[in-house]
């Protein structure tokens, strides 16, 4: 349940990126944390689970600019 708990969070905070220049750097872990505990989800799985879907979101995003800028 937690991992389907991040994944929904993670999607919902597509548009609470942190950026640097042409680069994405992370997902705002703050608005993730409060977006997830105004839905009821458990705060704990939140924090040890949205690391990997930021790092996953933060390659493929990335890796998708690069390209474009080819």
């Amino acid at each position: 349940m937690e991992g389907w708990q991040a994944w929904d969070v993670a999607l919902r905070c597509a548009g609470q990126l942190r950026t640097a220049q042409l680069a994405v750097i992370g997902i705002d872990m703050n608005a993730a944390i409060h977006i997830g505990e105004s839905l009821g989800y458990d705060p704990t799985g939140l924090v040890e689970l949205l690391p990997a879907c930021e790092s996953g979101m933060v390659s493929a995003i990335n890796a998708k600019v690069n390209e474009g800028l080819k």
